[in-house]
């Protein structure tokens, strides 16, 4: 078997068997990279130095029948969690020269595990988008293709240099950010599973803020085992985040052994938006049906406040990131464009070092901060944003999980869509609701469209029952059974 056919859970067994070295893994990667990067543009920074010498720790302690529950495994990192001594920059023009001197929580837990870095993943600037064309440093292209046209297709956002790297072979799993679907939504694209766990299972510390009452990093992969097996060293408490949560970290791989025989499953009703293709539609009713063909019932629920979700969104998490942009001025880190004085500076610094997406943004959440607007728009948000955790907190008490669709499309061509910022915002129309509520969300790659591109189904599950969302989530992959693969990757 080549290796860029094995699972991260397949890796690691093979390792502890020593039938391969995590320096023949990761040189494996490390070529793949080098071949289909250039095409790809998924990795920022490559460090292979950095991997080689952590591989080679890893065959170190494997020998002695020592490492962690990572060991050797090579992984990509989203550009938005800092790594000591390696180049961070948000994918903005404004963190390009930005070298961190300390490791973010979730990056430092899975070096404690034996992890190999191989690089720094492309995002959507700041974390800000579907499509990870905002890019400071370019467009991210999906490794998969539609056979009729040749057009690049977007891998979705704003984690899409994770999961076209995962996707096409140059990575055996990524961490990720999810803010409004910027995890599961990408999955969705590139055929893969992705999870954003409870707001609070993972430490936000070290990870470069976008709207914090709703950023949470988790993990992309190929399989529901895979991200199970990586939540499990990604999550835990930490003190230096105080919206940390204090819970143990169960084992999430056991849980998508489980099943889901004697689950009660709902189908929210809000969630079949108009204009949804009707591929879509059959392979949600598919979806269902496997579930119930594995010992679960279906139940149709209501959300009434759902369907405010995107608008609450857009006025909750600019506000945020107006705040928390603040902080990028050209005197303290960062790139800088002097000026006369001051002030000039700091407009030079941001005119130069903000991309469009996130000059909007800011301007957004400035607006609706602002004296006046605050109680029409921010305050009136928060409320919506209640009701929204209070219609998922009275369904779960009739429910284990939820299933619905995770976006409204298969992957679309770069450049559609771009002329249009609410448009492009309806792409998160499935998925913000999560992130407004705080619940647990995992993308399972379930079919292909007409077009032969990926499609994801959601499980949505209670705060802090990733294990039933993994449960349900691997009795979906299993009974779908999707083998097709991208035709840009490493292997083919």
């Amino acid at each position: 078997m080549m290796v860029f056919d094995l699972t991260l859970a397949g890796a690691r067994a093979a390792l502890r068997a020593r039938e391969i070295s995590a320096r023949e893994l990761t040189g494996a990667y490390l070529g793949a990279i080098e071949a289909l990067n250039p095409k790809l543009n998924a990795y920022i920074t490559v460090t292979p130095e950095l991997a080689l010498r952590q591989a080679e720790a890893a065959d170190a302690a494997l020998a002695r029948g020592e490492g962690g529950p990572l060991a050797g495994i090579p992984l990509a990192i989203k550009d938005l969690f800092c790594t000591a001594g390696v180049r961070t920059t948000a994918a903005s023009n404004i963190l390009r020269p930005f070298v961190p001197p300390y490791e973010s929580t979730v990056t430092a837990n899975l070096l404690r595990d034996g992890a190999v870095f191989l690089g720094k993943a492309n995002l959507d600037e700041f974390a800000m988008g579907s499509s990870n064309m905002t890019s400071a440093f370019g467009p991210v292209t999906n490794p998969w293709t539609r056979p009729a046209d040749a057009a690049a297709l977007v891998p979705g956002g704003s984690s899409g240099g994770s999961a076209a790297a995962v996707a096409a072979r140059i990575a055996l799993g990524a961490t990720a950010t999810d803010t409004g679907g910027s995890i599961r939504q990408p999955a969705s694209f590139c055929g893969l599973a992705g999870i954003k766990p409870t707001y609070g299972r993972c430490s936000r510390w070290g990870i470069v803020a976008f709207a914090s009452s709703l950023d949470q990093a988790g993990p992309l992969a190929r399989t529901v085992e895979d991200c199970a097996i990586l939540l499990g060293s990604m999550a835990g408490h930490d003190p230096k985040d105080s919206t940390s949560a204090d819970r143990p970290v169960p084992d999430f791989a056991a849980a998508c052994r489980r099943g889901v025989k004697g689950l009660r499953i709902g189908v929210p009703r809000e969630y079949r938006s108009e204009g949804m293709p009707a591929e879509i539609e059959a392979l949600w009713q598919q979806g269902l049906q496997w579930l119930r063909d594995a010992g679960a019932e279906t139940v149709d629920v209501s959300l009434p406040h759902t369907k405010y979700g995107l608008a609450t969104y857009y006025i909750v998490a600019p506000a945020e990131a107006s705040s928390n942009l603040a902080r990028y001025d050209g005197v303290r880190f960062g790139a800088r464009v002097d000026g006369g004085d001051l002030i000039e500076t700091y407009e030079n610094t941001r005119a130069a070092g903000f991309g469009a997406e996130v000059r909007r943004r800011v301007l957004i959440g400035t607006y609706v901060l602002s004296a006046g607007y605050y109680d029409a728009y921010y305050l009136k948000a928060q409320k919506v944003r209640a009701l929204i955790l209070k219609d998922f907190t009275d369904v779960f008490r009739q429910v284990d999980a939820l299933v619905t669709p995770t976006a409204p499309s298969a992957a679309f061509a770069q450049g559609e869509r771009m002329d249009d910022p609410v448009k492009m915002y309806l792409n998160d129309v499935f998925t913000v609701p999560a992130n407004m509520s705080g619940i647990p969300g995992l993308s399972v790659p379930a079919g292909l469209d007409a077009d032969g591109l990926p499609l994801g189904l959601q499980v949505l599950g209670r705060p802090f029952d990733e294990e039933t969302v993994f449960a349900v989530g691997a009795a979906i992959e299993q009974a779908a059974g999707v083998t097709a693969l991208p035709s840009l990757r490493a292997g083919a």
